[in-house]
């Protein structure tokens, strides 16, 4: 299936896309070669092979969450220039 010169102008207007005559040339070539190139694709025999997301596997590269000392809280808000309690004071940053 081609696509027509007449329907890129009209995908170039749904865009808001202002083309001028070689543009309209270029990418109705362009266009036209792309799905020439998934009409290779659908002769392709796909029977038996799986779905895929993706073309290599994907493996979770997230350490473990584990429990570990910390600092004491009083050496972390020993430089804080203000604070409240056990916590930073910052400003109001809403109205």
């Amino acid at each position: 299936m081609a696509l027509t010169r007449e329907e890129v102008e009209h995908v170039a207007l749904l865009g808001r896309l202002e083309l001028d005559e070689q543009e309209i040339d270029r990418f109705t070539q362009q266009l036209n070669s792309v799905l020439e190139y998934f009409e290779q694709l659908r002769e392709i025999d796909t029977q038996g092979v799986p779905p895929t997301s993706h073309v290599i596997p994907l493996t979770d590269v997230m350490r473990d969450d584990e429990l570990a000392p910390s600092l004491p809280v009083e050496d972390i808000l020993a430089n804080a220039p203000s604070r409240i309690a056990e916590t930073f004071r910052v400003p109001k940053v809403v109205e």
